[in-house]
């Protein structure tokens, strides 16, 4: 048994019964191709959580810092998570990113890049809009509608692919596509 479903086993034998992790909207993730699944952004555990949920493996960007913990790098990256530097446009990450989408895995992002202090869905970083028009992955968005609290129920639902032809043939921007992405995940924080 590889790594990642034994560790999945065990993290989702942890978090479901501890928050009462309820799951909607599976029927709306793709089988197949390169997905890319963009959720808000509310606790530390939100990546497990998306992960022991999620149908398919998720491969997460990670803020850089993380790798600095020689532990932490390699758990995450034997779980496929790849580092990312804040604040401007790491290449090598997006080429990473690209490569994820590519070869028809799903790339896990927080569109809003950092957690929620309040809860609240924040504004996007243009990365999420990015990798949205430059791949031909399905853009799925996802909300986790909290509170983090022992047995409360904590619940994570899955979104409907974004039509994306239309965006794509009319050229809009990263920042432009990130907005409605956000919009999306708004939606699904409503119901």
């Amino acid at each position: 048994m590889s790594l990642y479903p034994f560790a999945r086993s065990v993290v989702a034998g942890l978090l479901r019964p501890t928050f009462r992790i309820k799951v909607e909207g599976l029927e709306h993730f793709p089988k197949e191709g390169g997905v890319l699944l963009c959720t808000n952004h509310i606790s530390n555990l939100d990546p497990p959580v998306v992960g022991v949920t999620a149908p398919r493996k998720v491969l997460f960007m990670a803020k850089a810092e993380l790798f600095n913990v020689p532990v932490l790098k390699q758990l995450l990256t034997n779980f496929g998570t790849f580092p990312v530097k804040r604040g401007g446009g790491d290449r090598e990450a997006i080429r990473a990113g690209l490569k994820v989408l590519k070869e028809g895995h799903v790339l896990g992002l927080f569109p809003e890049g950092t957690r929620s202090k309040d809860g609240k869905l924040g504004k996007g970083q243009a990365g999420a809009g990015f990798f949205a028009l430059r791949s031909t992955a399905a853009v799925v968005p996802c909300a986790i509608i909290g509170p983090y609290k022992t047995f409360r129920t904590l619940r994570v639902v899955y979104g409907k692919p974004i039509n994306m032809e239309e965006y794509r043939e009319r050229k809009i921007n990263a920042e432009e596509m990130t907005s409605i992405i956000m919009e999306e995940i708004n939606k699904l924080l409503q119901k």
